[in-house]
């Protein structure tokens, strides 16, 4: 959908008056697109829609007519889904969490880069950053490794260049935490157990108060954290998560549970009995699956009923 469509759209509801009513009562929506109609003496409501959504009125062939056509039946729908425009506060929140994900998949890179080096030399770092950002600390101090001259030369430039990215994500995350502490719905949101500053910042960057959901269910079915239904016949079938929605939250969100699921093991008597009783029953992935779930709900409960997060009597 380009801007032929959009001015295709115009000119194809400017001529279709008796099937779709009047002009100046129309609500336009565009496929991914916000840019205003210039048109005399109308009261135009630009919305954005998924492009998704109105593939299926397209009919055979493309053109910027056919495709004008299927953007004005697609809005017609009663059960059609708008995409919340964010304000000006949230896109630039959420740029600090974009540029943040770049240097940390630099850093990673970087990281491996480094693994692979030192191991066509026969030395292993273990596992994980922590190890790594040790050896690279160490390294800069006593290079002592076997290896030509070299070599040595083009790792301390690496590690120097990991140091930075890693001095950088140190940044973003206190902005980052800063933010969480100032926004009073952000302040709400870390009530909950394993959601940390980096988790409520987004949440907020990406959903405002959230009143664009009916209810929690349908925000966690955004976040791709509900089932496939596959269900036929009269039989229930429920599949995997369906991994739709925002994978940066989600990302966040089962990360936030899988620590959950930690403490549980060292500290039983600081968790819920429900994540308890849900370790017992289920596999651990399932069980953090299953606790963003919840953890999902909670988060639209507190956000639309503006309150703290209360723990439920045992």
């Amino acid at each position: 959908m380009n801007n032929s469509a959009i001015r295709a759209a115009s000119s194809y509801l400017m001529r279709s008056k008796s099937r779709y009513g009047p002009w100046h009562k129309r609500v336009i929506t565009f496929a991914n697109l916000t840019s205003p109609i210039s048109q005399p003496d109308c009261a135009c409501f630009v919305h954005s829609v998924k492009t998704a959504f109105i593939v299926p009125y397209v009919k055979r062939g493309k053109t910027d007519a056919v495709d004008a056509e299927a953007i004005c039946e697609a809005v017609t729908r009663p059960t059609m889904r708008f995409v919340a425009v964010k304000s000006k506060e949230q896109q630039a929140l959420l740029i600090i969490h974009r540029v943040r994900q770049l240097i940390v998949r630099q850093k990673t890179q970087m990281l491996n880069v480094i693994r692979g080096l030192l191991r066509e030399f026969g030395h292993v770092i273990g596992n994980g950053p922590v190890a790594a950002m040790r050896f690279i600390r160490t390294f800069q101090t006593d290079d002592c490794l076997d290896m030509p001259d070299v070599t040595k030369s083009m790792l301390k430039t690496l590690c120097e260049q990991v140091i930075a990215l890693d001095e950088r994500v140190t940044f973003y995350d206190k902005l980052i935490e800063y933010h969480s502490r100032i926004d009073e719905r952000a302040k709400r949101i870390r009530s909950v157990p394993g959601v940390g500053p980096i988790t409520a910042s987004a949440i907020v960057a990406t959903i405002g108060d959230g009143k664009q959901f009916k209810n929690g269910r349908e925000f966690a079915a955004w976040l791709g954290l509900t089932p496939l239904n596959k269900s036929s016949g009269g039989k229930e079938r429920l599949g995997r998560i369906s991994k739709k929605g925002d994978r940066y939250i989600r990302r966040l969100l089962v990360i936030g549970m899988t620590s959950q699921v930690q403490r549980a093991r060292g500290y039983p008597e600081r968790v819920h009995p429900w994540i308890m009783q849900l370790l017992e029953r289920k596999p651990v992935r399932l069980a953090t699956i299953a606790m963003a779930n919840k953890a999902a709900r909670i988060i639209w409960a507190i956000l639309t009923k503006d309150t703290y997060y209360r723990q439920a009597a045992t």
